[in-house]
């Protein structure tokens, strides 16, 4: 059996991993598809946006498909849809189709819901932090190591890069519907799927705590995922002069340099999420409750104060990156990126530690709400950021109007010391089915 789960993980692993690759294969070549069709700030903006629309709605239907019809099949469409979106968009020299195929593309980024269920469904519960740490920290790899190596492999040619993703992901996609294996069992797969109907679906969405998970996932991969789109043109336009005295010319010097000071968030945003994962692991262990409000006795308790800690650093880190945009210093922007990397590893890590426990019958119900209706103020972000008269306060903004209140609603859901996911919009019928 435990070989049978480490082949899981990895196979959902490096699927999740292609696709953010391609996901954010655009904003790797965002310079020189700007450069290509002469795009201003507002247009970069836009195109940063529109990596994330298709997310929000896509992820709550990949969640329950995988339910439904199992990861693998799931997986698998999604793969070969965007390889095939992919594959068409390396020939396309019209600006607007390119759009409306890389918007295809972006499809991808739905896919990380299937796995979470799929990793669900063969790791236990003192195991899960670490396990989905794994799969998603791993995967979410895919978006740096686009922002770093694509530039540096193919140059200004985003059309072969495009084509080559494309043509790998249909070949993991053959291979996921080989390998992959829905759940440990039968009576597992088929529990899963009965649990999947309307009525499952609006329980989950209708309770508090699923409600707080997701504005807390908004807030961390929400965010990971606009920087990944925006911070290749932010660098670019912000930091200009700084780039062009370290040495790097041209548009494709420009590219490169960018994507490299881009990548660095995304990187510390995945490489640090297993061990996010486990440190709410060794919270529970430990049973650590350090902040007020939040309940103490619940059997995840220490769960819900490690995710509640990170939510905090983050505000603070997003604060400390308009400080350091203001100061003129690229070192110190990027010194504060690492950070701000680290604290989204540890809210995105310690979510998803948590939403397999709270609703262990619906997983990808669960996933498809909370890391999906998230991804939607991921398409906000970037015209916050790119809409103020000044390039580098929109953070603030975000932290102060957005952030704040994220948090204190947080601390209001998570005060019940009994049975947190029993309160809710909806009342006793769907509350007693669950109970």
């Amino acid at each position: 059996m435990a070989t049978h789960k480490v082949e899981q993980l990895i196979i959902a692993t490096v699927a999740f991993f292609w696709c953010f690759l391609m996901w954010f294969s655009t904003a790797a070549f965002s310079p020189s598809i700007a450069a290509a069709y002469h795009l201003n700030i507002k247009a970069l903006g836009l195109l940063a946006s529109s990596a994330i629309w298709m997310a929000p709605l896509g992820r709550i239907v990949a969640g329950w498909a995988s339910d439904r019809f199992g990861a693998p099949r799931t997986f698998a469409c999604i793969l070969t849809a965007c390889g095939l979106a992919s594959i068409a968009s390396a020939f396309t020299t019209d600006y607007t189709l390119l759009f409306i195929e890389r918007i295809l593309v972006a499809v991808a980024g739905v896919s990380f819901v299937v796995g979470i269920q799929h990793v669900a469904q063969w790791f236990n519960a003192e195991e899960i932090g670490t396990a989905e740490g794994l799969y998603a920290g791993t995967g979410n790899v895919g978006a740096g190591a686009g922002a770093l190596l694509l530039p540096r492999l193919f140059g200004i040619n985003y059309h072969a890069a495009f084509l080559v993703l494309g043509v790998i992901a249909l070949f993991i996609a053959a291979w996921y519907l080989w390998r992959g294996k829905a759940a440990r069992s039968v009576q597992q797969k088929l529990l899963t799927r009965k649990k999947s109907d309307l009525r499952g679906t609006l329980f989950v969405w209708s309770r508090y705590v699923a409600i707080a998970l997701m504005l807390a996932y908004a807030m961390s991969f929400g965010l990971e995922v606009a920087l990944n789109a925006w911070l290749p043109g932010y660098f670019t336009r912000g930091f200009h002069g700084a780039i062009l005295a370290l040495g790097f010319n041209g548009v494709a010097g420009l590219q490169i340099a960018a994507g490299t000071f881009a990548a660095v968030a995304s990187f510390t945003a995945s490489l640090f999420r297993p061990f996010s994962g486990f440190m709410s692991d060794l919270f529970q262990r430990k049973r650590w409750t350090p902040l007020p409000f939040v309940a103490k006795t619940l059997p995840f308790a220490p769960r819900l104060h490690w995710l509640g800690a990170s939510l905090i650093l983050i505000v603070l880190a997003m604060a400390g990156l308009t400080a350091s945009g203001l100061s003129g210093s690229l070192h110190l922007s990027v010194a504060v990126l690492v950070a701000l990397g680290i604290f989204i590893s540890f809210g995105t890590g310690g979510t998803f530690a948590l939403v397999p426990l709270l609703f262990p019958d619906r997983p990808g119900s669960a996933a498809g709400f909370i890391g999906g209706l998230s991804t939607a103020a991921a398409i906000v972000y970037p015209l916050i950021f790119s809409g103020c008269s000044n390039l580098y306060i929109g953070y603030s903004y975000v932290a102060l109007y957005m952030f704040l209140p994220i948090v204190l609603f947080y601390f209001w859901a998570t005060r019940y010391e009994r049975h947190p996911q029993e309160h809710g919009i909806l009342s006793n019928p769907l509350v007693g089915e669950e109970a």
